[in-house]
């Protein structure tokens, strides 16, 4: 690791905020608003994953609701490729597949269009945080039951203590940034 490409890491980990209680009481929120509010840091960002995924043959980026939108949009728009959304269920107008999840704070339903993904399009899945992977699990498999095959799970942020990462096993995964 570069000397200048770990003080930007550096830079980004320390812009994240912990928001305590959020969203119940006993959980440390990693807000990720301040790197998005400060142009230079949210560019930084998305040149991590695009520098990652410009020659990986990606052909569509999976963003999943709702922070993970902001990357995707940027990366996908960066790559020249197209984007797929994964949404709480209800937030999807069309025919979609649904997968239930679980995150350490309750349960859900993840929603994806049965068209968002073609059989064999190779995809890269982002979000902002992976905590206990729940929800990146969910959208994995809303992409495989669409066909699709995943080149890699994108976070942000790590939680390792959260053992995210054990749970996505089967899935190569790479995080910018770990607590």
């Amino acid at each position: 690791m570069t000397t200048s490409f770990k003080s930007a890491m550096e830079r980004l980990k320390g812009s994240i905020r912990d928001v305590p209680d959020f969203p119940k009481k006993g959980i440390i929120f990693k807000d990720i608003t301040p790197i998005l509010t400060d142009g230079q840091l949210f560019r930084l960002a998305v040149t991590i994953f695009s520098e990652r995924y410009q020659r990986k043959s990606v052909e569509k980026i999976v963003a999943i609701d709702a922070r993970g939108f902001i990357f995707g949009g940027a990366l996908a728009h960066y790559l020249g490729i197209g984007l797929a959304v994964v949404r709480k269920k209800g937030k999807l107008p069309y025919n979609s597949h649904e997968m239930e999840y679980e995150l350490e704070y309750g349960k859900g339903v993840l929603e994806m269009h049965v068209d968002a993904v073609e059989k064999h399009q190779r995809v890269v899945i982002i979000d902002d945080l992976l905590a206990t992977g729940g929800t990146a699990e969910a959208a994995a498999r809303l992409v495989e039951k669409c066909g699709g095959e995943i080149v890699e799970l994108a976070f942000l942020v790590e939680l390792n203590f959260l053992k995210g990462r054990e749970r996505l096993a089967k899935y190569p995964v790479f995080s910018a940034i770990s607590y």
